[in-house]
């Protein structure tokens, strides 16, 4: 698909009466669990300028990932769109569909917002600069942890130092600079992900704190046919398996480093006079299993995959310290950053502006279940392709390429996904439902 077959749809959104843009400060981190944090109750994590983004702001209690993957959640960041619309299902070469998607960004910049992007960008290894951005710094598909190779404006350079300090650092710079119109900053961390590669001075922390595994760390997995299934000749998953203490010490030792450069990133915004006419936004591309039903890493629709932190500072609009129980996607992102800019979303948006949630109330017709999805990989085949519904009560986990497998859960009395009660009669009613609600979302967001 050429970049001739994209520009109907990159007409640059109206412009909706704005007193004031404020500047947005856009933080992506990979693989981070919402309670991984010292403000959502993380025992031991050490987070202080996180926490203090969320005792400045608003605090997102229920946010979630509609793919929880890299790849495809990274692009429903950017576009605002489901997966099986904007077309990146996995984590392979997406890099030319990566150059034509149609980024909220790419809107701000077209509107008349300076633009940055920072990181990690994860489609395809392509490492070139993407449409609508002033500033480019990126690397090729992972990166790595020190001293990384990177991709600044287009130009090769082989960087010294730990990735986590070098972004946050041109963050800060990018900041600090000049502006004669409001910034967008994009900054997409590798950090927490694997190798989950601390800094050396923090290498040690957390040696001597137990891990203490939820209860569903020890689900025998009886009645989840898709992970007891064999895949090469053994079961897909194995119970009591999944990430190891130290793992998850080192995510937790990473954290550290990009808590820092939060710090350094408020300090300039501050320093430069910007920061209450900033947007400061805080939240990771997926979840992550740390041994619940025997998993790690994500891909899977229960509740720690798709599961993920959403902090928004911007005292104009966030009160402080305000929580919000009503149901946030990644692909809400998108909307919301384009209202913040005075911009209405382009009409095949399937997020929804969160702006009228920090008035306290939800606003009439907001969503109450939503879609969740995931295509298989080649190389990943132990997680088949699912489609789930999540209501406030249920989850319906489909797999249409498995036959008797799909799942329901009961979150209200079994908020860990234990009992599959699928096969319970007493409940046909409310699973006629969920499978309605999913063919009809599905059908909405082509």
């Amino acid at each position: 698909m050429t970049r001739r077959d994209f520009l109907p749809v990159m007409a640059t959104p109206a412009l909706v009466a704005q007193p004031s843009r404020p500047n947005i400060v856009f933080v992506l981190i990979d693989d981070l669990r919402p309670d991984a944090l010292g403000c959502t109750g993380h025992s031991f994590s050490i987070t202080p300028q996180i926490d203090r983004l969320a005792k400045e702001g608003a605090r997102f209690t229920n946010a979630f990932v509609t793919t929880p993957l890299c790849s495809p959640s990274r692009a429903s960041y950017l576009t605002g769109r489901y997966v099986h619309a904007h077309g990146v299902t996995g984590n392979g070469d997406n890099a030319a569909l990566s150059h034509n998607l149609v980024t909220f960004p790419r809107l701000l910049h077209d509107a008349g917002y300076e633009t940055a992007y920072m990181g990690k960008w994860h489609m395809g290894t392509d490492d070139s600069p993407r449409p609508g951005f002033d500033r480019w710094i990126s690397f090729r598909g992972q990166g790595q942890f020190e001293d990384p190779p990177m991709n600044i404006d287009g130009k090769q350079i082989k960087a010294t130092g730990y990735m986590t300090n070098l972004l946050s650092q041109h963050a800060v710079d990018f900041i600090r600079k000049p502006h004669t119109k409001p910034f967008c900053l994009y900054l997409a961390h590798k950090a927490v992900h694997a190798p989950f590669t601390p800094e050396p001075r923090y290498k040690d922390h957390f040696s001597s704190n137990p891990i203490v595994r939820s209860a569903n760390a020890k689900d025998d997995l009886r009645n989840k046919p898709a992970m007891t299934r064999l895949v090469e000749g053994r079961p897909a998953v194995q119970p009591s398996g999944g990430s190891s203490d130290e793992l998850i010490r080192n995510q937790l030792r990473c954290l550290r480093s990009i808590d820092d450069g939060i710090g350094e990133m408020l300090r300039a915004l501050e320093e430069t006079k910007q920061l209450d006419n900033s947007v400061f936004v805080f939240t990771s591309d997926n979840g992550y299993f740390w041994g619940e039903h025997g998993l790690g890493d994500k891909r899977w629709a229960h509740e720690e995959s798709i599961r993920i932190p959403l902090i928004f500072r911007y005292p104009k609009m966030a009160p402080q310290g305000m929580t919000i129980p009503h149901d946030a996607l990644n692909i809400d992102i998108a909307p919301t950053m384009l209202a913040f800019g005075g911009l209405k979303p382009p009409k095949d948006v399937h997020g929804r502006s969160l702006l009228p949630l920090f008035r306290r109330e939800a606003p009439s017709g907001w969503r109450t279940s939503f879609l969740a999805e995931y295509f298989e990989e080649g190389r990943f085949p132990r997680t088949p392709t699912w489609q789930a519904i999540r209501t406030p009560r249920w989850k319906y986990i489909r797999y249409p390429t498995l036959q008797d497998s799909d799942e329901l859960y009961d979150l209200a009395s079994d908020p860990g996904e234990m009992r599959n009660i699928i096969n319970d009669s007493a409940i046909s009613g409310t699973l006629k439902n969920l499978r309605q609600d999913l063919e009809k979302q599905l059908k909405a967001t082509v």
